[in-house]
């Protein structure tokens, strides 16, 4: 980090930014504690399950598997890098943030978001080759500069973590290129994965549309569509946040919707998606028989 980058107009330094609260009288703060905590503690349930599960049933070694273990971690690492810092401000009535610990929280949630895009892609690819080319499947699947910015437009973020638009908006630098450059790698990275999964998805559409059995239609079309629901959730909600016009910015509309791709979508992933898989199912039966009959 830049001495810069913390520096504001008048020469006096950031040391911390303000979070926008969810709520501003005590009783519903707690509420909204509460809540946060019963989603975090199921989606680290749900996920910590998963992951439980197929590491444990060496009949779940899989590359299919393998991408739902995998996952599940990025699941579980980009909502404990935003849920947790939000539950601890509603329940001691604080929305700070040190300087650092900003920059810590943008860079690992940027890491863990884009990681998990890459894999929802790579997750298309592996639905496209298991339903098109199901007999190859075993062969083909055997940020500095941004806290180096002047700030001199305050420290207060409009959003419950820290985020680099929200950042960006503090800037007193006219640091055109390095914005522009952050669209474009950004466009680039959200537009190339997004168009390798609608083309995957209509080739796997194509390939279902013509399975004779209608028992295997509807077992292809299982396994896919949760996967399909969560690209869609995932990506129109983050894409909408960032790329709405200024006049539909709102704090309680940029709060909606980073919660949903931020926090909702890996809370929801091992309902929607893991747990309604057969195998994983009966894999995570036999996991809960053998530790009830290790411990009668």
């Amino acid at each position: 980090l830049y001495a810069q980058g913390k520096k504001t107009s008048n020469g006096s330094s950031i040391t911390e930014f303000l979070l926008l609260a969810f709520a501003d009288t005590r009783e519903l703060q707690l509420l909204t504690f509460w809540l946060f905590l019963g989603i975090y503690l199921a989606a680290l349930l749900g996920n910590g399950l998963i992951i439980t599960t197929i590491a444990c049933d060496h009949h779940l070694h899989t590359p299919m598997y393998f991408f739902l273990l995998n996952f599940s971690l990025l699941d579980l690492g980009s909502i404990s890098t935003t849920l947790p810092k939000s539950m601890a401000d509603s329940l001691w009535d604080t929305g700070d943030i040190s300087f650092l610990g900003c920059a810590a929280q943008v860079f690992v949630f940027v890491f863990f978001i884009s990681a998990e895009y890459c894999l929802l892609t790579i997750m298309a690819y592996d639905r496209y080759v298991a339903i098109c080319k199901p007999l190859h499947y075993g062969t083909l699947l055997g940020s500095r500069a941004t806290f180096s910015l002047p700030l001199c437009c305050g420290n207060a973020l409009d959003q419950f973590f820290c985020e680099i638009p929200q950042i960006l908006k503090l800037s007193c630098s006219h640091s055109y290129l390095r914005e522009v450059g952050l669209l474009l790698v950004s466009a680039c990275l959200v537009l190339g994965c997004f168009v390798f999964i609608v083309v995957s998805y209509v080739q796997i559409f194509r390939a279902v549309l013509r399975i004779p059995s209608e028992q295997g239609r509807h077992k292809a079309f299982s396994t896919c569509l949760p996967h399909l629901a969560m690209v869609s959730l995932f990506v129109s909600t983050g894409t909408f946040a960032h790329l709405k016009p200024s006049s539909l910015s709102f704090p309680s509309l940029n709060l909606v919707l980073s919660f949903l791709y931020s926090v909702v979508s890996p809370a929801l992933n091992p309902l929607t998606y893991s747990m309604r898989n057969k195998e994983l199912q009966d894999a995570l039966r036999n996991l809960f028989d053998h530790i009830l009959l290790q411990h009668p």
